[in-house]
């Protein structure tokens, strides 16, 4: 797994960042007719692996660190690459104007992101991914409510079934669990951070989103694991010197969010039709589950796995209608 990451993250590496947004079409020309047709796609299934990668070695490292500690490690590393990358070439804020809006997307995402990486350590990964996938039902719902976005017919049937799939999941009939309330908030809190960053396009570049994005979860896990050293929240919230497998894994795990963070952003600057892209990042699920299951996660239960493919299938059903 380790060896596998290093030689990704090495072919990739190679990739000239000018810029986290623009892309110069000429750099792609070598590259076959249908991949440039479809760039965003492309970029968008790359981020999806990055991302499963990421939070198949989280679930390893679980094993020694807790959860807030590999969140607060992993976008420190990331912050601390970005800001390199940024040292580079040009940055840009944009405008300004609605710093509170700002610091609400970075705590609210990291409140999800979390979410995300508990359920990560605790349940298979294809089923984590899948709560954090209900966030454009969320996004579609909040966007309808407090932006006075307006949903077709097909957007509300897509979200109808997607709450269809996250009962499917959570099997209430049967028990339900602690990973399945976080997994709803995770992707809750994902759907919010989302809904904000449609709002904050307007007012300042990618480049600072993510940035602001990344501070704001290095502050708050910091703050957490502080409280924990004071015997607050309890003593798994303390700071954990992890072995040298472990250091090896927090980079990895740094360097590919960073990747993801990367790829994800030029996967909607090389697309004219959000949507498709968006449905394209239903791929991560399927890269998830397939790590999941080398890592010793069981397949998912009938019911589990109707549950998932509804999910998708709603996610895609919203994205297209946006």
């Amino acid at each position: 797994m380790i060896k596998f990451g290093l030689n990704l993250i090495k072919i990739t590496s190679q990739c000239k960042f000018s810029d986290i947004i623009p892309i110069k079409k000429a750099n792609f020309m070598k590259f076959n007719p249908f991949i440039m047709r479809h760039l965003g796609v492309y970029y968008m299934l790359v981020a999806s692996f990055y991302l499963a990668l990421n939070a198949a070695m989280a679930k390893i490292l679980s094993s020694q660190i807790s959860s807030v500690e590999i969140v607060f490690l992993r976008n420190l590393i990331s912050l601390v690459l970005m800001l390199w990358i940024f040292k580079k070439a040009k940055f840009t804020i944009g405008h300004g104007g609605k710093p509170f809006l700002l610091i609400f997307r970075g705590v609210i995402g990291s409140l999800g992101l979390l979410a995300t990486f508990y359920n990560v350590a605790h349940i298979d990964l294809g089923a984590a991914f899948t709560f954090q996938k209900t966030a454009p039902i969320w996004t579609a719902l909040f966007s309808a409510f407090l932006l006075g976005e307006k949903l077709n017919s097909k957007a509300w049937f897509g979200i109808l079934i997607g709450f269809i799939g996250v009962v499917c999941i959570v099997q209430p009939h049967i028990e339900v669990h602690l990973t399945d309330i976080i997994g709803v908030f995770g992707g809750i809190c994902a759907g919010l951070a989302y809904t904000s960053v449609r709002e904050l396009r307007k007012y300042y570049s990618s480049n600072a989103i993510i940035l602001s994005f990344m501070i704001c979860a290095v502050i708050s896990t910091s703050f957490i694991m502080l409280l924990g050293e004071f015997d607050i929240g309890g003593s798994e919230l303390k700071f954990i010197n992890p072995n040298i497998f472990g250091w090896v894994l927090v980079v990895l795990i740094g360097i590919t969010g960073m990747y993801f963070q990367i790829y994800m952003t030029k996967s909607y600057a090389a697309t004219r039709k959000a949507g498709i892209v968006a449905a394209a990042s239903y791929s991560d699920i399927i890269f998830a589950m397939f790590f999941g299951i080398i890592l010793g996660d069981s397949f998912p239960n009938l019911l589990t796995t109707l549950g998932i493919v509804i999910i998708i299938l709603s996610g895609v059903i919203v994205a297209r209608q946006k």
